[in-house]
């Protein structure tokens, strides 16, 4: 099995959570680590862990939302590295609510960030990987991709959309590699973002069945170290005591 070493590994999200177990652990595996985030103060935190460890990782300041600063952010890695090995779109976020509260902004913002988030990302680094004729496209889903529950409709619509998207783009070439990995119940900061109150009551209940972003973090490094002639389409990761 091909290892890490020497790739070029672009994080989104990565400030905590399951992106931030991702970049240390690919790191100590030889990756070359850009780390993407809005909280820059976190960014510098981690990436002084993994240098400290001696691993190679470098920072950018990034709202996934933006075209531009995806545009950026895949500038920046190929200018200083000379090349993008994998894309790792990471960044998401879950205010649940039940329709009926009409958190329309809520709404707009899930579809923002789990969604154009994704096809940003694909976009920055999609002509690169096809003038390389290489690369790996990392979607983070969920396990709301394959099902659906009260509170979570728009949530888990958006995390269809992710795993749809990445099926097509996978059937669409050859010879670059696309990986939807669907997390369940997973220690994070996701449940942050809640701000009605049965769907913060309802997540409490799925967490009380929980694995680590470093469960997630593996089964990423997984399908990354697999020779390039296997693509690992798909990872659903979960609680062994979760029904969900």
């Amino acid at each position: 099995m091909n290892k890490c070493t020497s790739k070029v590994i672009l994080i989104t999200g990565a400030s905590s959570g399951i992106g931030e177990a991702t970049a240390r652990l690919l790191a100590e595996g030889g990756a070359t680590v850009l780390l993407g985030a809005r909280r820059i103060e976190r960014l510098e935190s981690i990436v002084a862990d993994i240098r400290a460890n001696g691993g190679i990782a470098e920072l950018y300041a990034l709202d996934v939302t933006s075209r531009d600063e995806m545009n950026a952010f895949a500038a920046h890695a190929l200018a200083r590295f000379g090349k993008i090995d994998v894309i790792i779109n990471n960044a998401g976020i879950m205010p649940l609510s039940l329709l009926s509260s009409l958190k329309v902004d809520e709404w707009d913002r899930m579809i923002d960030v789990n969604i154009r988030g994704v096809l940003h990302g694909i976009a920055a680094v999609l002509p690169t990987m096809q003038a390389q004729g290489f690369g790996q496209v990392v979607n983070v889903a969920s396990i709301g991709a394959h099902a659906v529950s009260p509170t979570a409709a728009v949530y888990c619509a958006t995390k269809y959309a992710v795993w749809a998207i990445s099926e097509g783009l996978r059937q669409e070439h050859s010879n670059i590699r696309v990986t939807t990995i669907s997390p369940g119940v997973t220690e994070s900061e996701l449940a942050d973002t809640i701000s009605d109150e049965r769907g913060r009551n309802e997540m409490k209940e799925f967490r009380k069945v929980a694995i680590s972003a470093q469960a997630i973090a593996r089964a990423i490094h997984f399908a990354v170290s697999q020779p390039e002639d296997v693509d690992t389409s798909e990872i659903v990761v979960r609680p062994t005591a979760s029904p969900h």
